[in-house]
């Protein structure tokens, strides 16, 4: 009989890199599958393959190095991925409001770790450290939102920064206490002298180092190789006077930060080596150290981590709060900062790898697996808690301050239409050029693209025929048509790469009908297609001339007023109809056909619209009797972490396959603020999104279960 057992763990160092590399290519979609945030995702993993897990891994030197590595890094990247420019704004409630988010945070945890966690001082402390630290986590949903510029934010952004930056000087004062003499004065001063000394040369040496090499060698690799240099000799010179070498990464950061753009090659090798490799070999390592087997046989571990989970809630909300009544500030700016300001990431994994270097006066180390444990705990509901809060602080916020979009947004028009089937190709220009403003006389672009693999060059050739096809249908009605067949190794990135070379406005695709392409709803790439792109995208199921149709029934989601492509998706569907001749019948809330109502008999005061009252958008599936055949059937819906987003339009692709097949269709997914580059903290964010979580897959599969047991 076979025994697994004897081949585990596993030692050979090449098995082991193996291992680690599988683990960060599969941990995304298992993770993406579950909604795990990415950083919990990878400790999660090191759990499972270490030696309290499943003890497939050994910890070797490897995850010493990559560690160090990977731990200097995160703090890096966390420096250099911070807003710069809000910290120059309102800087008296700045220093105010993040005196308080670190000081509260650290009371309140230093009190409870010693009255009721029985924690020794310097261990309490640093728990506060831990717990006045926090990450911005949540600050791609403010993008999504399109909320960067708010008070709040920039507030929270600016003192996240002067939070972490305090803790982590804390900290260096805790390790330095931990050295022979540290009970004088003089060492205490000394200390003062060396830490301001240290600060003093990084921040005069490296900007006058980085302008001359930067400007002087262009080569990438030295470029990257200048950058992790210094990087490297921050946290070496951070150590060498008495500090953590995570305070000198992060310092390192925080002063390179305004000489690499956010956009640049540099910024985007520097996260691509981080991303791919140091940081989650880090994270795997702190997995691998846990005792998750403590969480189950044990209550202390859940107790300390309910009291951390509770402090380091608490206690920054109590900080935002008091600076919400102090600023005069209205209550969903409150929550805002409150969202922004409690999750603990970063910061919080690296001085718990501190701490577990640190030893106390009993030869125990400061961070006892309890704590571990905890923490790990804490910062999965922390970072929880804070995308809740800052979700709902956003739609208040937007919904207090009733900012429609203005009618010239992306004023610029320009339709990439991909195509594949010839038979279908013409129908998909054809929608485009009677939905396309005529005054402003743009072209279309036409796509075809393939993949690069061996039957490349018929599907090429196939493709400039359909391609061919189309211009000389755009040519008939006097409309110009660039195209373009494109090779790629993934026909989403293919398509989004097009677009954004030919700067186009929209896309009009059409979607899927051949099963052989794919048996999903959304197809191979759509969804892809839709999360990777906050533009407008129109995706059409035409099983008939548009010519022959007499009337387009629309669905508008509740709040789609508050979404700037709200004027584009409509006045397309007006040309529409007025080029069609046919009537146009829109289903909503009374508030939402209120402004479609004015913005039509302003704009088209031709087109024949009628307005129907739809309370809620479960009332969709009762639509599907007014769709005759010679009708088409129109969805406006929303990506996720957008205003006009609801959790109902994920049952979309069920209700359109059971209530509406082989009926006309499009889908308009709406421009809408999306997450720029800038705007990312990287280390935190899912590397992948699955298109149904596992949750809603569980849950279809027992309702099925329960509906045929009924029967």
């Amino acid at each position: 009989m076979l025994n697994l057992g004897s081949y585990f763990p596993i030692t050979d160092p090449t098995l082991i890199f193996l291992v680690v590399l599988l683990i960060i290519l599969l941990a995304p979609i298992v993770m993406g599958k579950l909604r795990i945030p990415h950083i919990i995702g990878m400790v999660l993993a090191g759990v499972v393959v270490g030696k309290d897990g499943f003890n497939i891994l050994v910890r070797d030197d490897s995850f010493e190095l990559f560690g160090r590595v990977g731990l200097y890094y995160i703090m890096f990247l966390a420096a250099l991925e911070m807003n710069m420019e809000s910290v120059k704004r309102h800087p008296t409630k700045l220093i105010i409001f993040g005196g308080l988010t670190f000081s509260v945070p650290l009371v309140m945890t230093y009190i409870i770790g010693i009255a009721v966690l029985d924690y020794a001082p310097a261990a309490a402390l640093l728990l506060g450290c831990i717990m006045a630290s926090n990450t911005l986590v949540s600050y791609p949903i403010i993008s999504r939102y399109g909320l960067q510029g708010e008070r709040s934010v920039t507030l929270s952004v600016g003192a996240s920064m002067i939070a972490l930056t305090l803790a982590l000087i804390l900290m260096a004062a805790i390790v330095a206490s931990h050295t022979p003499g540290s009970g004088t004065i003089g060492f205490w001063l000394w200390f003062a002298m060396k830490l301001l000394l240290y600060c003093s040369l990084l921040i005069w040496l490296i900007p006058r180092l980085t302008r001359w090499f930067l400007r002087r060698y262009s080569d990438a690799v030295m470029q990257f190789t200048f950058v992790l240099s210094v990087l490297f000799l921050s946290a070496a010179l951070s150590e060498y006077v008495g500090m953590e070498g995570i305070f000198g990464a992060f310092l390192a950061g925080l002063i390179l930060n305004r000489y690499i753009p956010p956009l640049s090659p540099l910024m985007s090798r520097i996260e691509f080596i981080g991303n791919a490799l140091f940081i989650p070999y880090f994270l795997i390592g702190v997995g691998m150290l846990i005792n998750v087997r403590l969480v189950f046989t044990g209550g202390s571990v859940l107790w300390a981590a309910f009291w951390f989970v509770l402090i380091g809630t608490l206690g920054k909300a109590i900080a935002a709060y008091l600076a919400g009544i102090g600023f005069r500030m209205p209550l969903s700016n409150a929550n805002m900062m409150f969202g922004l300001t409690s999750a603990h990431a970063a910061g919080a994994i690296a001085m718990v790898m501190v701490g577990m270097q640190l030893m106390m006066s009993d030869g125990q180390p400061m961070v006892n697996n309890d704590m571990l444990n905890g923490i790990v705990i804490m910062i999965l509901f922390t970072c929880i808690i804070s995308s809740l809060m800052t979700e709902f602080a956003s739609r208040q916020i937007i919904l207090r301050n009733k900012e429609l979009p203005a009618e010239d947004y992306k004023v610029d028009e320009k339709i990439l239409i991909p195509v594949r089937y010839p038979e279908y190709a013409n129908r998909l220009v054809n929608l485009a050029l009677l939905m396309r403003d005529p005054k402003r006389n743009r072209g279309l672009v036409g796509l075809n693209v393939v993949y690069d693999d061996e039957s490349m060059s018929p599907n090429q050739k196939a493709g400039r025929q359909i391609l061919d096809q189309v211009t000389r249908f755009a040519a008939s009605t006097d409309v110009k048509m660039e195209t373009q067949v494109r090779v790629a190794a993934n026909i989403a990135n293919g398509i989004m790469h097009a677009f954004k070379e030919f700067q186009c406005s929209e896309i009009v695709i059409g979607m899927h009908t051949h099963f052989s392409s794919s048996t999903k709803f959304w197809g191979q790439f759509h969804q892809s297609l839709f999360n990777g792109l906050n533009y407008q995208i129109v995706m059409a199921r035409l099983m008939q001339p548009l010519s022959t149709l007499r009337r387009i029934v629309v669905c508008v989601p509740s709040r789609a007023e508050f979404e700037p492509g709200f004027y584009r998706w409509l006045s397309h569907l007006c040309r529409l109809a007025e080029n069609l001749d046919c009537r146009m019948e829109l289903h909503g809330r009374s508030d939402t056909l209120q402004l479609v109502r004015e913005y039509i008999s302003n704009n088209f005061p031709n087109a024949r619209v009628e307005l129907f009252d739809m309370q809620h958008w479960n009332q969709l599936p009762k639509l599907a009797s007014r769709i005759n055949d010679d009708h088409i059937f129109v969805v406006v819906v929303a990506r996720k972490g957008t205003v006009s987003y609801k959790a109902a339009m994920d049952r979309l692709p069920d209700e359109i396959t059971h209530f509406f097949s082989g009926k006309n269709l499009l889908i308009i997914f709406p421009d809408q603020f999306g997450v720029d580059k800038t705007d990312k903290m990287t280390f935190a964010q899912s590397q992948h999104t699955e298109e149904e979580s596992a949750y809603s897959m569980f849950g279809t599969w027992l309702h099925n279960k329960l509906k045929r047991f009924r029967k």
